[in-house]
């Protein structure tokens, strides 16, 4: 197995003590990912959460010399996920395209970060295997 921590956001995987991937037989699996700002804070607004969210996952799949087009599943789970569905749909549009990737929707009460709205887990094939 390979381990692996975006830069971007090592601080976060070494404070609560994680990988952001790991690489293991023909696939890569990815911690989940919210839109936390490197000072812990959210965006207020849902739009620019749902995009910096999507960014950090950028990062971690950058990191394993990997794209979005590699994603095969993703999961989220969402705090007020029908209240926000259509703005994510649209913020995840611009990141997946057809093929989509699978992906399972969750509601959930809340998350670990104090006001995130989504977390976005993913599971990406490892095209070099």
């Amino acid at each position: 197995m390979e381990h692996f921590v975006a830069p971007e956001r090592a601080g976060d995987a070494a404070a609560l003590r994680y990988s952001h991937g790991v690489r293991v037989n023909g696939l890569v699996l990815f911690s989940g990912v919210t839109g936390t700002r490197p000072d812990g804070s959210v965006a207020a607004d849902p739009r620019a959460q749902f995009e910096d969210a999507f960014v950090h996952l950028g990062f971690s799949l950058r990191e394993a010399g990997l794209g979005f087009e590699d994603v095969a599943e993703i999961t989220t789970y969402h705090v007020g996920a029908r209240e926000h569905l259509d703005c994510f749909l649209a913020v995840k549009d611009r990141f997946l395209r057809e093929p989509y990737p699978a992906w399972t929707a969750i509601g959930v009460s809340e998350l670990l970060t104090e006001g995130a709205l989504v977390e976005i887990r993913a599971v990406a094939r490892d095209p070099s295997a």
